[in-house]
């Protein structure tokens, strides 16, 4: 149990505080450089720290939830998607750094909240555990959506980050659904919808 708890602590600050690797290339990064006036540049850098934080709180959400998983099919199904996680994590702190943007100051708060959220998901069983993971990348697809009308147009580098993270989001709400997922009450859909509006509209400024 120390081991285990010891592995998990390293997760965390690995998600926290070490620059993410990624196995794939980045999106986008053949593309040359758009130009952008100030105001498109600290708007495209807002995005992208949203959407990092998004990485973060992916990445603690898993690991509470395989924390908590009974099933072996369904612990290797959520490491896999952790593993694409922790690329998108890369992928977005890389163009934060070429955007001239800074992470969230609140990403310890976010992944605390979610590595809690991610735990209790679990404990209320695989079948759950997993609807609550559909949804959750259900919602980050709409909310990638939004960002890829909302990202200027020219700006070529993020748009490719976006749009393979758009992919990746479908093909792990897919995996949840064939492993047994159930759809969650609306009220829990509706919960979780107030909840990221939240964290987006913080995480945008802060």
């Amino acid at each position: 149990m120390s081991d285990r708890l010891v592995i998990e602590f390293d997760k965390a600050l690995r998600t926290l505080f070490v620059p993410a690797t990624t196995a794939r290339e980045v999106p986008g990064s053949k593309h040359a450089e758009a130009q952008l006036s100030d105001d498109e540049r600290n708007h495209a850098a807002a995005l992208m720290r949203v959407n990092h934080v998004g990485e973060v709180c992916a990445q603690a959400l898993y690991q509470g939830q395989a924390l908590t998983c009974r099933n072996p099919e369904l612990r290797d199904a959520l490491q896999q998607a952790a593993s694409e996680e922790t690329e998108h994590l890369a992928w977005t702190e890389r163009r934060l750094v070429e955007l001239r943007g800074r992470k969230s100051l609140l990403n310890p708060l976010w992944y605390i909240g979610a590595l809690t959220i991610g735990i209790g998901a679990g404990k209320l069983g695989d079948p759950w555990s997993l609807g609550f993971l559909a949804e959750t990348e259900r919602q980050v697809e709409a909310h990638l959506d939004h960002h890829l009308s909302d990202l200027p147009w020219q700006d070529r580098k993020s748009r490719a980050i976006v749009e393979q993270m758009r992919v990746d989001e479908i093909s792990h709400a897919a995996t949840a659904v064939r492993l047994g997922a159930r759809e969650l009450p609306a009220a829990a859909r509706l919960g979780m919808q107030l909840a990221s509006r939240t964290m987006t509209r913080t995480a945008y400024y802060v």
